[in-house]
């Protein structure tokens, strides 16, 4: 461990003894070092602060009266003191725990299904990048490395129609990281309307930015312009793959009202297509990109394609917004790993991806209907809606519930849902991760603890 809070500036006029005596009780008040931590040898912390062992020992001394730390023979000194008013290690590793504790039954749509990605194929196209040693021992392109760009604009262009210059896709870890980008090149203060089915993660962004975000309305078929010219917005948000009232695919004809009205009202549309390509029950649509270039920006992302925990995502600009990048790409860091961006070009390239992606379908199609037919049989007539390309679907009780108590008789059967607020009277069962031999059990699991929760109203 290094040492560098320690602090010994001997242009002050206050005593180096003093200085490293504060600096360790400060880390050790607030939990810097916790309780057994070994501080340096005196030996060891006078020569790396080139300061005289007896400073140190009077340092160490000081803490040894106070309680702070102990001296044990032979051995060193070490931290005794641990302040209450801190969380403990223990307790704050069992908050981090309970966030992410193994579920046998994860309906929360925070992984996806092993036997879609050909993990062997995708270890060899990073193995191969990483061996190239001269790759990994320089800065990347900030706009996304070039291997990659050139290979999504082939991609995106198979998979979902996007209209893009190579020059025009710049390449982010992440739908959020993509956002931030965008909104300091679309500049603060704007006015943002959205879905009432939050996105809340792309709102927090806006926030940052000090955006004014209202709702718009929707009726099966997506937005409503009526909506949006009542609230006149400078930007809408639109994931035209899962909208409405029923979560549904956007038809081509309110695609088109939408552009119609963004074109006339000089507002800008921000399609985030999170998992566009994954609609495995009906037809893809094309992307809205695809009917206007000039006022739609393209979010794409592999979250679900391929791995969660690949952070890649980009966007298609604008030509306007792409000179506003231009003039300023120099002073940005690109957020994504280079190792990742060229194993996923070379993944693109060597066609993997493809069989990735109708293996994919394949497998989403039979999970979907065995979720159906499991929630048509513990949920008899209850209102429900299947959100294909977010593989999920919903539930809506007919009758009030105790959310809290539900979270918690879920947890006794770990038991997982995807998150929704409090106030919604809605469960939301995701078939991404949990493989379908354990699905029956877990949706019957689900309706006994949604009885119990709905006594205890």
């Amino acid at each position: 461990m290094l040492y560098d809070f320690i602090n010994t500036d001997k242009e002050l006029h206050k005593p180096l003894y003093q200085q490293i005596y504060l600096s360790i009780r400060q880390a050790i008040e607030n939990g810097s070092l916790t309780k057994g931590s070994k501080l340096p040898s005196v030996r060891q912390l006078s020569s790396d602060c080139n300061i005289s062992k007896t400073t140190v020992t009077g340092a160490y001394e000081q803490l040894c009266v106070e309680g702070y730390i102990v001296s044990k023979p032979q051995r060193g000194y070490f931290v005794a003191a641990q302040f209450d008013s801190l969380p403990k290690a223990a307790e704050r590793a069992d908050a981090s725990l309970a966030r992410n504790r193994y579920a046998e039954f994860d309906f929360s749509g925070k992984s996806i299904d092993e036997t879609v990605i050909d993990l062997a194929a995708w270890k060899k196209c990073v193995k191969d990048v990483i061996n190239r040693n001269y790759l990994l021992t320089s800065y990347g392109d900030e706009q996304g490395e070039e291997a990659l760009r050139t290979a999504l604009q082939q991609y995106a262009l198979g998979t979902r129609s996007v209209n893009a210059r190579v020059d025009n896709i710049v390449v982010g870890a992440g739908t959020q990281a993509v956002l931030l980008l965008l909104c300091s090149l679309i500049g603060f203060g704007k006015t943002i309307a959205v879905e009432r089915a939050r996105f809340l993660q792309a709102e927090v962004v806006f926030q940052s930015f000090n955006y004014s975000i209202t709702c718009y309305d929707c009726d099966e078929g997506g937005v409503m312009i009526d909506s949006l010219n009542e609230i006149k917005p400078e930007i809408v948000l639109v994931n035209p793959n899962c909208t409405g009232t029923r979560g549904a695919n956007m038809p081509v004809t309110r695609r088109l009202a939408l552009i119609e009205w963004a074109r006339e009202n000089g507002a800008l549309i921000i399609e985030d297509d999170y998992n566009g390509e994954l609609r495995y029950s009906t037809r893809p649509i094309p992307c809205v990109q695809n009917y206007d270039v000039e006022n739609t920006v393209y979010i794409g992302s592999f979250s679900k394609v391929l791995l969660p925990s690949v952070r890649l995502s980009y966007t298609v600009l604008t030509e306007k917004l792409l000179r506003i990048y231009n003039s300023r790409k120099r002073l940005m860091n690109q957020t994504a790993s280079k190792t990742e961006q060229l194993a996923l070009a070379k993944y693109i390239e060597s066609r993997k991806i493809d069989a990735h992606l109708r293996k994919a379908r394949r497998v989403y199609l039979e999970k979907s209907k065995r979720l159906a037919a499991c929630v048509e049989q513990y949920f008899p007539g209850m209102p429900c809606d299947f959100n294909e390309t977010a593989l999920y679907m919903t539930v809506k009780p007919p009758f009030p519930f105790d959310r809290d108590a539900l979270e918690h008789q879920l947890t006794q059967r770990s038991v997982r849902l995807m998150s929704r607020g409090k106030e919604d009277n809605i469960l939301a069962l995701s078939f991404s991760g949990i493989s379908s031999d354990k699905m029956e059990e877990g949706v019957r699991l689900v309706s006994e603890a949604l009885q119990a929760a709905r006594n205890k109203q």
